[in-house]
């Protein structure tokens, strides 16, 4: 994989967290609260705001970590597809959705980066530059 490449699945990544975020708002406060008026399950936002400056920044240390942490939100995505009815049923299947998008994008990314280390590291070894000197 190219930096470019990596370079799209960091947008990816950034584009399905911010997009989970909207819709943990929005299902909580508006679209299909647990009470009427909004509920404290609103909360479950503020988690994922902690990442969110390390994933716009394109840190490997916080796309590692996010794959531990969005699989929280993927449960809670089946549990509540599973056992709500209506809009909150549908709502969940899009939280399946985005946490999975967001779990194999920081995976694809990690992955890119560190191919790209590897090779770097690799061209830059003695041998390799002996190699590139002779030629």
């Amino acid at each position: 994989m190219s930096a470019n490449s990596a370079r799209w699945l960091n947008v990816l990544t950034v584009t399905s967290l911010i997009a989970l975020i909207a819709l943990c708002l929005a299902w909580e406060l508006w679209l299909a609260p647990q009470r009427a008026g909004g509920s404290w399950l609103v909360l479950k936002t503020l988690p994922l705001l902690l990442p969110l400056f390390g994933i716009l920044r394109g840190r490997l240390y916080t796309h590692r970590w996010i794959t531990l942490f969005i699989i929280a939100y993927f449960v809670e995505g089946v549990v509540r597809a599973w056992s709500d009815r209506g809009l909150s049923a549908q709502l969940a299947l899009v939280e399946i959705a985005l946490s999975l998008i967001l779990f194999a994008s920081a995976i694809g990314y990690v992955r890119a980066l560190k191919r790209s280390e590897e090779h770097t590291s690799e061209l830059q070894s003695r041998l390799h530059l002996v190699c590139r000197l002779l030629l």
